[in-house]
């Protein structure tokens, strides 16, 4: 099956594992939260028990080694006018909306420490935007 969107999230390595897990799940639930029409059904088992449903497209994890890559990854997604989701350091010591709020507001584009993005849009745009990083192992 062919999408034409994409959803994409660029980590950085050398987070930590559970830091990793965290950023992911943060930036894939941006993209559900703002763009409704990317999740599904609920599922429903034999049971008739009801669950939460997924998003629809295939979420694709990648890489970052340094903050060059996942900074230019960044600047080529906002070049395309794909949807960013962004997570940075500091975020790690908030411990609610209103902090993470402030966090983000302290810094300009250039000047934010992204440790995560998530890019949602046209398929040939993300790949052109993500071009260069490898598949998060």
């Amino acid at each position: 099956m062919s999408y034409e969107n994409k959803i994409a999230i660029v980590i950085k390595n050398d987070l930590q594992t559970w830091q990793k897990l965290n950023v992911a799940s943060f930036l894939a639930s941006s993209v559900a939260i703002k763009f409704p029409d990317t999740h599904g059904n609920a599922f429903v088992n034999a049971s008739n028990s009801v669950y939460l449903p997924f998003i629809k497209h295939p979420i694709l994890i990648f890489g970052a080694e340094n903050s060059e890559q996942i900074k230019r990854a960044f600047n080529r997604a906002k070049e395309r006018e794909l949807h960013i989701g962004i997570y940075t350091e500091p975020l790690f010591a908030t411990k609610n909306e209103e902090e993470n709020l402030i966090e983000i507001a302290k810094c300009t584009d250039d000047e934010q420490n992204l440790v995560g993005i998530v890019v949602y849009g046209e398929v040939k745009k993300v790949n052109k935007a993500l071009d260069g990083l490898k598949f998060h192992s």
